[in-house]
């Protein structure tokens, strides 16, 4: 079966718990809905140490870009395949956790489910001050934004279910703002490019991360902490 999560960064214990306490086999599929975190620290020790803990589980685990970790296409030792009719990429020595490619189309338990990752980090410049890593490519590129609308359009703007790591911006949480950070210098340009897409497009679900909180409107969905089918 194909379950759902959000971000994770780095921590795998939700997902081992899980598997402990049934409601995972190791014969499901788990998608992260972005900051994984298990390529924050540029595949050092620390990196690899987790991606080896979480693919001894043998559960497959299907990553989907965030904002808080590298794109594992800047990687070398990530290599590409085809799974469940779309590229991943993946490491042969941990070949049970998957990263999707923007803007592909998977078919995970029989959805058709088209692929976004990315978004903007309000903690940039305390990352920058205080030396923690921080991704210029964090948000899609303007090639990625063109390839995304080009496979929607061929879709005749229909889809079963969109992922995301960000939200459209007319669905930003402002209850899940932190107090620390000032709105006016958040860049929403992904939410508001999400936004145009949204307005065209027919689907059945959506599905993000990032915001760190659990919550439905209608048939868009924010995930954090639960794990839903």
């Amino acid at each position: 079966m194909i379950f759902y999560t959000g971000d994770t960064h780095g921590k795998i214990f939700k997902i081992t718990n899980a598997i402990r306490n049934s409601v995972l086999t190791v014969d499901d599929t788990i998608v992260i809905l972005g900051d994984a975190g298990f390529n924050y620290y540029g595949n050092d020790s620390g990196d690899r140490k987790t991606k080896y803990k979480l693919n001894e589980v043998g559960i497959t685990v299907f990553c989907i870009h965030g904002n808080h970790e590298m794109r594992p296409e800047t990687i070398p030792s990530y290599i590409k395949k085809i799974w469940n009719g779309g590229i991943v990429y993946y490491e042969e020595k941990y070949p049970n956790i998957l990263f999707a490619k923007d803007g592909e189309i998977y078919d995970l338990g029989g959805r058709k489910s088209i692929v976004i990752g990315g978004a903007y980090s309000v903690d940039k410049f305390y990352r920058l001050r205080h030396g923690f890593h921080w991704f210029a490519d964090e948000q899609p590129s303007e090639e990625t934004r063109v390839h995304v609308e080009t496979v929607l359009e061929s879709c005749n703007w229909e889809i079963d279910q969109v992922l995301t790591h960000t939200c459209p911006s007319k669905y930003i949480p402002s209850e899940a703002f932190l107090p620390s950070i000032d709105q006016s210098t958040v860049d929403n340009s992904t939410e508001e490019w999400l936004d145009t897409l949204e307005e065209k497009l027919t689907y059945r679900r959506w599905l993000c991360g990032h915001w760190h909180i659990d919550k439905r409107i209608d048939v868009f969905r924010f995930v954090m902490n639960d794990i839903i089918l």
